[in-house]
């Protein structure tokens, strides 16, 4: 125990005696005075000098990249343009285009001013993967969007119905598809959504059945009612020849005979071919003897 305590006690900082304290603050003045301010003032400006020229290279790299950034964006969209691809695709691809570049650039410039960019890209690659546990539901949206680009179910322009909505597609965007209702009102459904849901396009095929249901009284000559229908078919230059448009009984109903009417028109036609057919029958068919009747209720009494 005896040696153990001693050789603890010899471990431990004695204080220096004054003599040695005097000589090394001697030694430090020495060394202060020694040295040469003049050549350290030759570095510190040789130091600002290199540090300013590499902002000033890192600049002007940052000046010519946009400039060939823009330049090449334009040639994309020409190149785009010339073979007929679709607007929205082309957007999409435009705007990939546009942050792949910048992001490249960007890495050039960091790595100009003398930054370790590996570093960065570990970084960025952790950060990337927390956003995207984050935001996973964007994700979903963002795929969704890359596949509606790629797959086509519908176009800019196109009229559709989907997630209870129906409008004609103003523009479709990485996370939601923009359309424009008939009452013009702007609605934006999530990519994820609609990708995965049930949707009717009207804008595919080039025509289109339009169907009316017109309703006349029991008793009435149904003979009569057709042809007066089908004499305002062939008078409506909409309307087209072939498929040869048809008038037939669909229903005995409990007021009425219902008669389909199913005519064939381009799609920009439909609407105001309805809407045109179903004023001119009304007027029409009353002149010949067709009614249209209410719906009623026949009861009978009977006194016992």
């Amino acid at each position: 125990m005896i040696p153990l305590l001693i050789q603890s006690e010899a471990a431990e900082p004695l204080m220096l005696p004054d003599s040695v304290q005097k000589a090394h603050l001697m030694e430090a003045v020495t060394k202060i005075t020694n040295t040469d301010y003049r050549q350290l003032l030759v570095d510190l400006a040789n130091e600002a000098m290199w540090v300013g020229l590499k902002i000033v290279l890192a600049l002007l790299i940052w000046w010519v990249g946009r400039w060939i950034i823009r330049k090449l964006l334009a040639m994309l969209e020409r190149l785009f343009i010339r073979r007929n691809i679709e607007a929205s695709l082309r957007k999409f691809l435009h705007n990939v285009a546009n942050v792949a570049m910048s992001l490249m650039l960007i890495l050039s410039v960091v790595q100009t001013l003398g930054v370790n960019i590996t570093s960065i890209l570990a970084l960025f690659a952790s950060a990337t993967l927390a956003i995207g546990m984050a935001l996973s539901g964007t994700m979903q949206n963002f795929a969704g969007g890359v596949m509606i680009l790629l797959l086509k179910p519908y176009r800019v322009g196109d009229f559709i119905s989907a997630q209870g909505q129906s409008g004609t597609v103003k523009e479709i965007m990485l996370f939601s598809t923009c359309i424009e209702t008939i009452d013009k009102q702007t609605i934006y459904i999530p990519n994820s959504s609609i990708s995965t849901a049930i949707i009717d396009n009207y804008s595919v095929s080039e025509l289109r059945r339009a169907d009316i249901t017109v309703s006349i009284a029991y008793g009435d000559d149904v003979d009569v009612a057709r042809a007066e229908i089908l004499a305002l078919i062939k008078a409506d230059e909409r309307i087209l020849a072939e498929p040869a448009p048809v008038v037939v009984v669909s229903a005995l109903a409990d007021s009425s005979v219902n008669l389909s009417v199913r005519m064939w028109v381009r799609n920009g036609d439909y609407w105001g071919v309805i809407n045109d057919m179903n004023e001119r029958i009304y007027k029409v068919l009353p002149t010949k003897g067709i009614h249209f009747p209410f719906p009623q209720l026949d009861v009978h009494v009977h006194n016992e």
